[in-house]
């Protein structure tokens, strides 16, 4: 077991919690805190309901979460909302998120680990906003197809591909998650083709436009990597059992 404060206190200081901007609605940190010793670690996406209920029944522990419970903002204590909180404490069940900082993290970041997935060679931070680079590019060598059935892979699923770009692919930009409305930004930073989640319908007709390939692996599945990265270093540092809970949006 070990105590809250001290993988809270790693958690802020690796990913640099502080120091990466976000949207108001991430709330990076500990959103919920427990008052025991952590006995376990449990990774997902989303911090629903269905993902707390099936935490909550393992017993205590500490929930890290990519997207976290305040993304609609400020809202009463009723309903769902009132549950879900009503269960993890009931559960000794703390919870910490972690958006834009897990992205872009180095090693455990959703960028980098699709980065190794599909065989991006030499990858670098790109795409500035607000002073950090939220995604990654880098050199590969194969055709369009090839890229659709490696990346299909690594997600697990289908891949939407709008063929815009050459067949050949020589320069791959990754944004993981709901990045398909920068198909214009990314275009001009001259890769041939932009990976990331999901986008706006629009995204498509706009690739073909400017000529980029533009390949979707969803939204959830694109951002699986970085919590499952996060706990099992976590797990392995503090010599505690983790477990991934799958519950995909299907987005």
């Amino acid at each position: 077991m070990t105590p809250l404060a001290d993988l809270v206190s790693f958690l802020d200081r690796e990913l640099r919690v502080a120091e990466i901007p976000d949207y108001p609605g991430a709330v990076n940190g500990l959103q919920l805190f427990n008052e025991g010793p952590v006995q376990r670690i449990i990774a997902a996406v989303d911090a629903s309901l269905p993902v707390i209920e099936a935490a909550a029944a393992g017993g205590p522990g500490l929930l890290i979460v990519h997207h976290g419970m305040f993304w609609q903002g400020v809202q009463p204590l009723t309903g769902h909302f009132y549950r879900k909180i009503k269960l993890a404490m009931e559960a000794g069940l703390a919870i910490y998120s972690s958006h834009l900082p897990l992205d872009v993290h180095p090693e455990w970041g959703n960028n980098i680990q699709l980065a190794k997935a599909i065989g991006l060679i030499d990858p670098q931070p790109f795409f500035d906003w607000k002073g950090i680079f939220l995604g990654l590019r880098g050199s590969w060598r194969g055709s369009r197809d090839a890229l659709a059935e490696v990346l299909g892979v690594a997600v697990g699923g289908k891949v939407h591909v709008c063929p815009g770009g050459p067949e050949r692919i020589s320069s791959i930009g990754i944004i993981t998650g709901g990045a398909g409305g920068e198909v214009a930004k990314v275009a001009k930073s001259g890769v041939d083709t932009f990976i990331s989640g999901e986008g706006p319908h629009w995204s498509h007709p706009l690739a073909l436009e400017l000529g980029v390939n533009l390949l979707l692996g969803g939204h959830y599945a694109t951002e699986t990597f970085g919590v499952r990265a996060l706990a099992r270093s976590m797990a392995s540092q503090f010599d505690l059992p983790w477990t991934f809970l799958d519950h995909p949006s299907g987005l």
